[in-house]
């Protein structure tokens, strides 16, 4: 455990017979741990070393253990700032990298990645690459054609780690069954998620070093080759795109379980939020298109709306969207 610290196996069991005793001698250490006393003197005097341990000055000499929760943060303080400036030295060398790279070896800017297998594998790389933030466009097909939602537990994994997640979605995929549950359980965990129509693209951006488009041709409909962008003027157009057509699109907003809504009128709201059509919605729902009219009338009705633009602005009002 201590060995993210610093300390080796050995070091660690030496400290831990340390601190069961609270003091010892070379001897009785060499016991404990099974050791010459060369090694356990050399192993206690380096944690004497690194502020660990005291050595008395009588005879024989005795080790007391300093107290694990003074010690040992002390330590693991010093070990984050020395990763913060390792990060800062990283930093400091992408900004180098990138410089000298963008137009040193313009054919390795741009990798084909082919294979519906390969492609998956990359993309899953660059997500869990990923320090900081994900962007990206949402469009069928993917990259498994019998795929009916975009489920990816990659994400969450990363969203519960802090990682940041910006997604727009096309209005193709209101159409998809699943989408709004899967969507949801992304944005209870931090996704944010917005709709535009036409995207022209299928994209995802890991921090500002690296994106995968996929290449598609018209009628596909499975993802099985893709462009790898590295540190490049197209990169920096891609992330300027995304961030237009973000500022551009529509909020995917989840309705709060506040009681005063039941969960079919709930799920409607947020579908009618994003946009969805009828069509789309029952698709979504699992209904027939008779039965959304049927609960949009409801919710005109209890709302006094004249139109479905009426509902979506009376119950952003409420704080129902």
């Amino acid at each position: 455990m201590l060995q993210a610290i610093g300390l080796s196996f050995q070091d660690e069991e030496v400290y831990d017979a340390l601190v069961r005793r609270t003091q010892a001698t070379v001897a009785e250490i060499a016991a404990d741990c099974h050791l010459q006393a060369t090694a356990a003197r050399r192993i206690l005097q380096s944690l004497v070393d690194s502020g660990l341990a005291t050595r008395s000055t009588g005879r024989p000499a005795r080790y007391v253990a300093v107290s694990p929760d003074s010690s040992l943060e002390a330590i693991l303080r010093e070990r984050e700032r020395e990763l913060g400036g390792v990060r800062t030295h990283i930093r400091a060398l992408m900004d180098v990298y990138r410089a000298n790279t963008r137009f040193a070896h313009p054919g390795e800017l741009i990798e084909v990645v082919s294979g519906r297998d390969e492609v998956n594998q990359r993309f899953a790389q660059l997500q869990r690459n990923t320090r900081a933030e994900m962007r990206g466009f949402d469009r069928p097909p993917y990259a498994a054609p019998e795929q009916h939602t975009r489920s990816n537990p990659i994400e969450l994994d990363l969203l519960r780690r802090g990682v940041k997640y910006r997604v727009i979605y096309d209005t193709s995929v209101l159409e998809l069954p699943g989408w709004l549950e899967d969507v949801t359980a992304g944005m209870q965990r931090g996704e944010q998620a917005r709709i535009a129509a036409d995207l022209p693209m299928k994209l995802a951006i890991s921090d500002d070093r690296l994106a995968i488009i996929p290449l598609l041709r018209a009628g596909d409909s499975a993802v099985t080759a893709s462009y790898l962008i590295h540190p490049s003027p197209l990169l920096d157009a891609l992330m300027a795109l995304f961030e237009a057509l973000w500022e551009r699109s529509v909020p995917v907003r989840l309705t709060p379980q506040g009681g005063e809504l039941s969960q079919d009128e709930e799920r409607l709201l947020t579908l009618l939020a994003s946009g969805a059509t009828d069509k789309a919605a029952s698709r979504a729902l699992g209904w027939s298109e008779r039965t959304v009219q049927r609960h949009i009338t409801k919710l005109m009705r209890r709302l006094g709306a004249q139109t479905r633009f009426q509902v979506a602005m009376e119950a952003t009002r409420r704080g129902w969207i």
